[in-house]
């Protein structure tokens, strides 16, 4: 059945200033765009004046790994509440496809943060076959990146070496084969193994491949901080700017199309270096590479426990890491670190720890080493071994609001989550209203303008990862939809683990959410697959 949507105003996607009209669907599709349009035989949804965007494009997510769950919607709902449709996956060269299907190291595609494991469909060694999977058989639409560590993991695990040649061309050749059946580019994870592992050779060799399809390349830089464990030089040039100076080195002389993952700057000593970044990413695109980045809204990120942990101390057996010498070069190293990066135990907030556990969730550190009677570093090291080293927590600071409210102005950001729901524990704040609060801060003066924010996360994104047909409210254009009420996104008060001012979703041209009711049944099948 056709649907008239009424009286509502409507943010194209275009930039341009938002005008007053009416979008008549036809299935899947949007027929028509226009002034006081009329069909007999359409259901009629008047909105009243509430305005009307396309549906948000989230263009750094990692929900391809949840888009393969038996039971994919609890994984999606948070995000379809705040008003986002699509989904570019694969991130971070973390893809959950990508590989050879005999490879031995199933186990370590994924990176150790994601993985085959749990309630899930099958395994999908190419992006062809995911796609084949999740269309119409997920709630959201999935365009997926073919991951580099991925790739990598599979011809070799996670060998700390130079690749032979032979692994090499395997390498590239499983990058390269999905690419050309569908991947919408290709994601580098240098802070992830195997990807850490990478020397500039063959990450210029990817780069290449990308150059020679036209496609992009997302990098998870290798420091995202002053210092950090990725270079052994604490003092000098900032970790995070070398990071930078990497990628400049895989695309020189070449019109590569270059996205930089979340732009962050974790710790309050690497804050300064944010002018510099901005500084790197202007002389790139000066030179021909089409540079651009992207961003949450939020201060806080996830990471692993161990990520103030140095590898050394962690290979130790439990009688090794209790002598006091050991103790007190870690005591040393970690107090050294957070100086430099400027953080300590109050900001390392605990997500999880484990089943029975639940009593530390949402405490800081510090907060649990003065009601326990320890050190910090005691806690610390007592919530490693609680967890077996992989519990979770949300640290900051990864940027200031100041940052945020500028890159909201720069026409080179774009927008998305870096989030997913997890199973147990606290959740990544990203996941309820990350989206609605740059709304929020464009209504409010701190961002753009509206019609320019609607723009960065719909037309813009759609454009930069070219996806056809979608990220316009125009005539011929999937029907994905995003419906909000501008004075209840102004007025609301954020981070309070819900999403808000969302008040109707269309994802090809299907209700999928009402008045915060969700269709649970219409949600088997609304998503389709984007091949690019």
């Amino acid at each position: 059945m056709k649907k008239l949507i009424k009286n509502c105003k409507i943010y194209d996607g275009t930039g341009a200033d938002a005008y007053v009209g009416d979008i008549l669907l036809d299935n899947d599709r949007i027929e028509a765009v226009g002034e006081a349009l009329d069909c007999a035989d359409a259901e009629v949804i008047d909105l009243n004046g509430l305005s009307v965007a396309p549906g948000f494009i989230d263009c750094h997510s990692h929900n391809d790994w949840f888009a393969i769950k038996s039971d994919s919607l609890p994984y999606f709902a948070p995000f379809i509440r705040q008003g986002i449709t699509t989904f570019i996956t694969g991130n971070c060269g973390l893809s959950a496809s990508g590989f050879e299907k005999d490879t031995p190291h199933l186990d370590k595609v994924g990176g150790g943060l994601f993985g085959y494991r749990g309630q899930i469909r099958g395994v999908y060694p190419t992006v062809g076959e995911l796609l084949d999977a999740v269309d119409g058989a997920c709630p959201c639409n999935i365009a997926a990146l073919v991951g580099h560590c991925s790739a990598r993991a599979s011809v070799s695990g996670n060998a700390n070496r130079k690749l032979t040649e032979e692994e090499s061309e395997k390498m590239l050749g499983i990058l390269e084969e999905n690419l050309k059946s569908g991947a919408a580019g290709v994601s580098l994870g240098l802070m992830y193994e195997p990807g850490l592992y990478a020397d500039l050779d063959e990450l210029k060799k990817v780069a290449e491949l990308c150059v020679k399809y036209d496609k992009i390349l997302t990098v998870h830089p290798r420091a995202n901080s002053a210092v950090s464990m990725a270079y052994p030089e604490l003092l000098g040039r900032s970790h995070i700017l070398r990071g930078v100076d990497e990628l400049v080195e895989i695309s020189k002389g070449t019109d590569l199309k270059l996205q930089y993952s979340h732009a962050i700057f974790v710790g309050r000593r690497s804050l300064k270096d944010k002018p510099e970044f901005l500084q790197i990413i202007n002389k790139l695109r000066a030179d021909g590479v089409r540079a651009q980045f992207d961003i949450y809204n939020e201060l806080k990120g996830v990471s692993v426990i161990t990520v103030v942990l140095p590898t050394w101390y962690q290979g130790m057996s439990e009688a090794e890491r209790n002598k006091p010498l050991n103790k007190l070069k870690l005591r040393v190293l970690i107090s050294a670190t957070s100086l430099l990066l400027g953080f300590g135990w109050d900001d390392i907030e605990v997500a999880y720890i484990g089943e029975g556990y639940e009593k530390y969730e949402g405490k800081t550190v510090a907060q649990l080493a003065k009601e326990y009677g320890k050190s910090n570093l005691d806690m610390y090291l007592q919530l490693c071994k609680e967890s077996d080293f992989q519990g979770r927590v949300n640290m900051g600071p990864y940027t200031t609001q100041e940052i945020i409210h500028d890159f909201e102005k720069n026409e080179n950001c774009l927008y998305m989550t870096d989030a997913w729901v997890e199973e147990h524990g606290v959740q990544n704040p990203a996941i309820y209203d990350c989206f609605p609060k740059f709304l929020q801060d464009s209504l409010k003066g701190r961002g753009d303008t509206l019609s320019a924010t609607v723009r960065r996360m719909t037309g813009a994104t759609a454009d930069r990862y070219m996806i056809k047909e979608r990220g316009y409210i125009k005539q011929g254009y999937f029907a994905d939809l995003t419906v909000f009420n501008e004075d209840t996104v102004a007025s609301t008060e954020p981070d309070k683990t819900c999403s808000f001012g969302i008040e109707k979703v269309f994802i090809n041209g299907v209700s999928v959410l009402n008045n915060n009711e969700l269709d649970d049944e219409a949600l088997e099948t609304s998503g389709k697959a984007i091949r690019i």
